[in-house]
């Protein structure tokens, strides 16, 4: 029980230590390119893209290095990882047309 607790401690900082970098580096790229999705639909759209990455990232990697030694753990196939990872591109890139 306490293997999960921990597991779930280091999902969230995970979770939150990643998204904050990857949002902050998107932010940089969109503003280099004079860009600006703050407030918008947009910025939705990379905070989801940004939430994918993160999941296949840590379905397929980080998992497998954690507290928790129980069953259930799997890779997601390569097919699904290709889709989402794709899927999550493609919304950073469509993400500054929608206002």
């Amino acid at each position: 029980m306490f293997r999960v607790l921990l597991e779930l401690i280091r999902i969230t900082a995970v979770f939150l230590i990643l998204g904050s970098l990857m949002g902050a580096l998107m932010k940089l790229i969109y503003a280099s390119l004079g860009i600006n999705v703050d407030d918008t639909n947009g910025g939705w759209l990379v905070g989801l893209s940004i939430v994918i990455l993160i999941f296949v990232l840590y379905r397929n990697r980080l998992q497998f290095s954690g507290f928790y030694k129980g069953e259930g753990k799997w890779k997601i196939s390569k097919k699904v990882s290709i889709y989402l990872i794709s899927c999550s591109v493609l919304m950073l890139i469509l993400a500054p047309l929608f206002h």
